[in-house]
């Protein structure tokens, strides 16, 4: 198995972990959105535009442009994340989905790299 399947099975199952978690409304996860300000009628949307970005990273290993598109918007979307971190100054969580977005970035990089 290549490293970037292995990457990007890894990254779709993080980031499908973190959208479970969302709709689950772990309190380990809401409880930080509420520090952040995020309204609670984004949540649903949040966790199903990762939900959607792991699917997406799972069929890019068949059509690699959907396997891009996925990833640019994981991308995106933990850029996002970073920035409401700091907008609600906790520098002390913007690890969090650095954490997330290291292992899209990478099947990211080797995906388009390998096409």
């Amino acid at each position: 198995m290549s490293a970037y399947v292995i990457l990007t099975l890894v990254a779709a199952a993080m980031v499908g972990f973190s959208a479970g978690a969302l709709y689950l409304n772990a309190s380990v996860v809401t409880a930080g959105l509420v520090r952040y300000g995020v309204p609670r009628s984004w949540w649903p949307w949040l966790a199903t535009a990762k939900a959607l970005g792991a699917v997406g990273l799972l069929v890019g290993l068949a059509v690699p442009a959907v396997g891009v598109a996925a990833g640019i918007g994981l991308v995106l979307y933990f850029t996002g994340a970073v920035a409401t971190i700091v907008r609600a100054r906790v520098f002390t969580h913007v690890p969090v989905p650095l954490f997330y977005a290291a292992p899209v970035v990478a099947a990211l990089a080797l995906g388009v790299t390998a096409t």
